[in-house]
């Protein structure tokens, strides 16, 4: 492969340290060539990114639609379920244009923010009334063409979702999420075609919304194609006690005894678990995805992260609801929020939250090889200042602790997806205005 671009970092985030000059190669093929320390100055011909360079951020879990609820569902009071009626009314209205729009614009502030790989946890398949659009996957195409729009790589999990609850048929707004059983979906989703920028995962949407009898299928569909398998696990007490009654055994248990569980399974939340949940899914090395921002906006709780990795389950974050697009905030509020519960300080290192944001991210997703700055790595990076109104005054090789602690996606000047610069001095070079592709797009799905 050819050198086609070089970077210049003024300092690099190396996993483990931070680094001063590094230059950056990137091949023809959209992956780092070389990448060399010491780099004094910037190399004739290099880009110069000036800040603090980051491998890109993976946003695990997302639900794009859910962003046009920001700034609405936080009127008043209410509960999660009271949230969720709110949400099936946005979901009812969307159809594969609208919905294009609407994600566009979500990745494009996702880009932002310096993300460059979403993991869309994708159940809004049909048309309002239940009956396929001409094309069975219109929505799910709809997502990757707005991932390739926004220049960021997606892994869309095709989430099976069945039932409103153990043993009871889809609501009328659920009638589009369901393709009436496990086998159906599992033909509808094996039409859709991972490509340069998209691969294809699966999800059960949770342990409520797939009949147990028919959870084998959705984990051997994942299994055959040695894709990523996620699932909403125990985000409520509710769901715990239901699911209790209905087979007398924990979600947890429950998605263990039909296979479900595993290296390529990702729990996201696992709020409310119990000892044997966690040992479990740490046993079964069964990722967790925590997203902090949603699970407060949301009052879940705070799920135990500390205890699920130390038992053997890697974490990772999304920004799941939108209530905020940045996993700076993510990873800062993964460890603030155990210091709360715990009244003690210190449960991660600045470079093992941002290793959760990064190459833990992106192997829950199914891109073990992005994540990382290193040779043969996929060339996606993100730049943050390291001369904001946040950001001034620590030390550069403190630049860890700064992203974490003291940055925000307000700080975020590049991001590089395959060596193309796809945000540049904080403009999308793709979406020239981001803002008002958001505004149109959440005012034509509110109508």
């Amino acid at each position: 492969m050819r050198t086609v671009k070089t970077y210049w970092l003024e300092h690099a985030w190396l996993g483990t340290r931070v680094e001063p000059g590094v230059a950056l190669d990137v091949s023809d093929d959209g992956r780092i060539a070389a990448l060399r320390t010491g780099a004094a100055a910037p190399p004739p011909g290099a880009e110069v990114l000036r800040g603090l360079t980051l491998p890109g951020l993976a946003n695990a879990h997302s639900h794009a639609f859910h962003r046009a609820l920001r700034g609405t569902v936080q009127v008043g009071s209410g509960t999660f379920w009271t949230w969720r009626d709110v949400m099936y009314k946005v979901a009812h209205r969307l159809t594969p244009e609208t919905y294009h729009d609407l994600a566009r614009a979500v990745y494009a502030e996702m880009a932002l923010a310096g993300i460059t790989n979403v993991g869309e946890f994708h159940y809004l398949h049909h048309q309002a009334d239940g009956t396929p659009y001409a094309d069975p996957n219109a929505m799910g195409e709809a997502l990757i063409e707005a991932a390739a729009a926004a220049g960021i790589r997606i892994t869309l999990l095709d989430t099976a979702y069945l039932s409103s609850g153990f043993g009871q048929a889809p609501t009328e707004h659920q009638r589009r999420f369901s393709d009436g059983t496990a086998d159906a979906w599992a033909e509808r989703a094996s039409a859709l075609v991972p490509r340069g920028h998209a691969l294809i995962g699966a999800a059960v949407h949770s342990v409520r919304a797939v009949p147990a009898d028919q959870l084998g299928t959705v984990a051997r569909w994942a299994e055959e194609r040695q894709a990523p398998l996620h699932v909403h696990l125990s985000e409520q007490t509710a769901e715990n006690d239901a699911c209790l009654a209905a087979h007398g055994c924990t979600p947890t248990r429950l998605l263990a005894d039909h296979g479900v569980l595993g290296p390529r399974t990702t729990g996201v939340h696992n709020t409310h678990l119990t000892d044997e949940d966690i040992a479990l899914l740490g046993g079964t090395a069964t990722g967790t995805c925590m997203c902090p921002t949603t699970e407060r906006d949301l009052a879940d709780g705070i799920g135990p992260a500390v205890r699920l990795q130390q038992a053997g389950s890697p974490l990772s974050l999304g920004s799941d609801s939108h209530a905020v697009i940045d996993l700076l905030e993510e990873a800062r509020a993964m460890e603030l929020d155990e210091r709360l519960r715990s009244r003690t300080r210190g449960h991660w290192t600045a470079d093992a939250l941002l290793t959760a944001a990064t190459a833990d991210g992106h192997a829950a997703l199914g891109l073990p090889d992005a994540g990382r700055l290193e040779t043969g790595a996929l060339a996606d990076f993100t730049t943050i200042a390291l001369d904001s109104v946040r950001t001034a005054g620590p030390l550069p090789r403190l630049g860890a602790e700064t992203a974490v602690f003291a940055a925000s996606a307000a700080d975020v000047r590049h991001t590089v997806v395959g060596g193309r610069h796809i945000v540049r001095d904080g403009a999308h070079t793709l979406v020239p205005d981001v803002p008002s592709a958001l505004s149109a797009s959440i005012a034509a799905v509110r109508t």
